[in-house]
């Protein structure tokens, strides 16, 4: 069976790291508490930070040459902002200027954490309802949806025929099927690690983010790093 060990390359000063999304040779990650994206390089160090009108930001993905983020509805982090409407949507962004270009509403006005790109489409975690939904990148049509058994739905990362996703409530990592929903792959943290927050894969390995937030099941410090998994 497969074991795992936690690696942490570096250290965040992202106060809230809720998103993760590898692009290239660049780690763009999404910060709960100011709502801006922090762009690292492969060393860890910041190359730029992109200033974006998301509220309560969780997810975050790239895709079709845009920024997109999860805006996950009434922001508990910070001060309330002109431009905050309080409802949990995605946002198409400006890669290069931060300017929010469309919202895609949340089906049925649920909260939304995970968010990823798949061949002009996007994943979803719909948290109230307990479902991964599959949205039509060009017209927000329902494509596909797939219910998940699990505590707390957040982080996304699609790996091959499967996608990934982070249970922050359980502390675990689920991969379904993406067209059957069948469980491929389970990966279970343990009792004193990380809130899975955030996922993203770079050359096959999953990385996650623990934003430190909301207590009481915080640590106390926020964290980034990959699963290595190791056979015994």
């Amino acid at each position: 069976m497969d074991k795992i060990d936690l690696k942490v390359p570096f250290q965040t000063i992202v106060r809230m790291p809720n998103g993760l999304q590898w692009h290239k040779d660049e780690l763009f990650v999404m910060d709960q508490f100011t709502d801006d994206v922090f762009v690292f390089n492969h060393k860890g160090k910041i190359s730029r930070v992109i200033n974006t009108k998301t509220e309560n930001g969780s997810g975050i993905t790239i895709g079709g040459g845009y920024l997109w983020t999860a805006s996950n509805g009434q922001t508990r982090a910070r001060p309330f902002r002109d431009h905050d409407d309080h409802f949990p949507k995605v946002i198409k962004i400006d890669l290069n200027t931060g300017e929010s270009l469309d919202a895609i509403p949340v089906p049925e006005g649920s909260g939304i954490h995970g968010i990823e790109w798949d061949e002009g489409n996007l994943w979803i975690t719909a948290t109230s309802l307990k479902t991964l939904i599959l949205i039509d990148g060009s017209n927000h049509d329902i494509l596909h949806q797939i219910p998940c058994k699990l505590d707390v739905l957040h982080g996304l990362a699609k790996d091959g025929e499967g996608i990934w996703c982070s249970d922050r409530g359980a502390k675990k990592v689920v991969k379904f099927h993406k067209n059957s929903g069948v469980v491929m792959e389970e990966i279970v943290l343990p009792p004193n690690g990380p809130d899975p927050h955030g996922l993203s894969i770079l050359n096959g390995v999953l990385w996650y983010s623990d934003a430190d937030f909301p207590p009481p099941s915080s640590r106390g410090y926020p964290e980034i790093g990959f699963i290595q998994k190791r056979c015994e």
